[in-house]
């Protein structure tokens, strides 16, 4: 019958051995305490004698010599460790007598209590040890830290014990686990299953003390609603979080500059990324900016050196020039945004591509405008005729670039870019980028901009048909127009990417608005002056004004 119990899992109140307890029992011997009854009682009970009683003449049973030793004793009737029982009468005893240690120290507290000879037991109420016991806290002779909760209790919890069987029918309570009923949650049970004894007729997979199965790694459980606490369902982790353990109640935070595998369960570093120049986009728009570069300069060059041609005179070859450099800068710029950011570029590339490309703008409204002049019906000595030629070319160029300008300045004098790592815009990557600072100012350089673009637009689609030499303003009409469509496109590509393709968005727009104005108004003039030189002469200029 005993063997039904081998492999009995049990919770028995915690217990520790004193140090010299056992030593203790070993040497105990009635003898020592003659006015202790229970022990000789103990004593005739257990080992099935009785000590002489002077009184009686014969005795039926063996005398007690009282040299009797406890460990020979089955453990079913006496064991020789101090059971969980023994162990709170033990923490009581000690728990008491710091208390009235507590309560002798105390003099502000209980000064009606004290005399000269010190603390009068005998009118002591048992109420009165009460905070003194509430406030107790200490550590016994076994090492372990014993404490009072709110109500009174003390917190030691209980011992998973594992029964063992033995050939000779002694048995022996293991020790297999710890209930801790103040720890975390998912630490309240600590089991060693390497020390389990199990019943030998036992030959089933052990049993779950939960009804769903053990969530894996990568995974976090979550209560089922209506249902018993150990009844959950397991959830995958969210991005950026994992768990290396089964059954975890809370997946685990990465740190910031770290991010999640597929699998969850392991957090990995983050790449650093920009747009370089040595990947494959940052290349072809590296290429593609020198490329155009290389060919705003040839046409400049080529001006410059039919500076006397009439083609070139007929439209302020002054603005021409402008015009050209601030798009070989523009090209130029783009440059900026390529590499790592520092501060350096940060600072400086919004507010250059802002300003020149304000300048470019300004350049081509002047040449508008000065088309539109020259064709109005003035009278010699007007106002307006004096302000017509290089005058009013040069107000429009520096107004309007000025007004840029002073944005740029604002912006910068304020909230100015700066450089910043961003770690949660892309999973598993630090995007170093250039953070704008404001964005309100941002858009105010993209919104003046597109402001000076419309009304270049306007102004060259009303001029379209005025006889213009060579007819400039069509030219600059298709310019703004692809101008306007590559800008007004960029602001929800720009808003709808991350990362280094949010600057590859800003290089591509750069490169190709600038384009559309270096072919739509200077391709045809570089095909008449190298191609078509017989066009290129004050004859046809008046015959096609006529």
């Amino acid at each position: 019958m005993e063997s039904a119990f081998v492999g009995t899992i049990s919770f028995t109140v915690h217990s520790k051995q004193p140090q010299g307890f056992q030593e203790y029992l070993q040497n105990l011997r009635p003898q020592w305490t003659q006015a202790d009854d229970f022990l000789h009682v103990f004593w005739e009970q257990a080992f099935e004698c009785s000590f002489p009683n002077p009184q009686e003449l014969i005795q039926d049973v063996k005398t007690c010599l009282g040299e009797e030793k406890l460990e020979s004793l089955p453990r079913t009737v006496f064991d020789m460790h101090m059971t969980g029982h023994s162990y709170s009468i033990y923490n009581a005893v000690y728990a008491l007598a710091r208390a009235l240690h507590s309560m002798h120290s105390s003099r502000a507290k209980h000064r009606a209590m004290v005399s000269r000879k010190g603390v009068h037991l005998d009118h002591l109420q048992p109420w009165q040890l009460h905070p003194y016991l509430q406030e107790n806290s200490f550590n016994n002779s076994v090492g372990e830290q014993v404490s009072f909760n709110s109500k009174g209790e003390i917190d030691s919890g209980f011992d998973i014990t594992n029964m063992l069987l033995f050939p000779n029918n002694s048995f022996v309570q293991l020790q297999v686990g710890r209930v801790y009923p103040r720890a975390v949650d998912g630490k309240q049970f600590i089991i060693h299953e390497d020390m389990f004894e199990w019943q030998r007729n036992f030959n089933q997979v052990l049993p779950v003390s939960v009804c769903t199965e053990s969530c894996k790694l990568g995974f976090q459980r979550r209560k089922q609603e209506g249902r018993k606490f150990c009844c959950f369902d397991c959830d995958p982790c969210p991005e950026g979080k994992i768990s290396n353990q089964t059954n975890m109640a809370e997946c685990l935070q990465c740190p910031d500059d770290y991010y999640s595998n597929k699998s969850r369960d392991r957090c990995i570093p983050k790449v650093i990324t920009f747009l370089s120049y040595q990947e494959p986009l940052g290349i072809g728009l590296l290429s593609v900016a020198l490329s155009f570069s290389l060919v705003t300069a040839l046409v400049l060059g080529t001006f410059l050196k039919y500076k006397d041609a009439p083609i070139v005179k007929a439209n302020n070859r002054d603005l021409t020039y402008t015009l050209l450099t601030s798009l070989l800068l523009c090209f130029l710029c783009s440059l900026i945004f390529l590499g790592p950011p520092g501060l350096v570029n940060c600072l400086i590339r919004q507010a250059a591509f802002g300003t020149i490309f304000s300048l470019a703008v300004s350049c081509v409204l002047a040449k508008t405008v000065t088309v539109v002049m020259a064709f109005m019906d003035t009278k010699p000595g007007s106002n307006t005729r004096k302000w017509m030629g290089r005058r009013l070319s040069a107000l429009v160029v520096l107004t309007s670039t000025l007004i840029q300008a002073g944005i740029c300045a604002l912006w910068l004098g304020t909230f100015p870019p700066f450089p910043n790592m961003n770690m949660h815009s892309v999973p598993g990557q630090i995007i170093a980028e250039c953070n704008e600072g404001s964005v309100i100012m941002f858009y105010c350089v993209l919104g003046y901009l597109g402001l000076l673009s419309i009304v270049s637009f306007v102004v060259a689609f009303l001029a379209r048909k005025l006889p213009d030499s060579f007819n400039e303003a069509k030219f600059i009409t298709f310019s703004m127009l692809m101008f306007c469509s590559v800008w007004i496109s960029f602001v929800p590509t720009y808003l709808s990417s991350k990362g280094k393709y949010m600057v590859a968005v800003e290089i591509f727009s750069i490169l190709a608005s600038s384009a559309g104005l270096l072919g739509c108004i200077f391709s045809p003039k570089c095909y008449i002056i190298l191609l078509r030189p017989e066009l290129n002469s004050k004859e046809c200029l008046v015959r096609r004004k006529k």
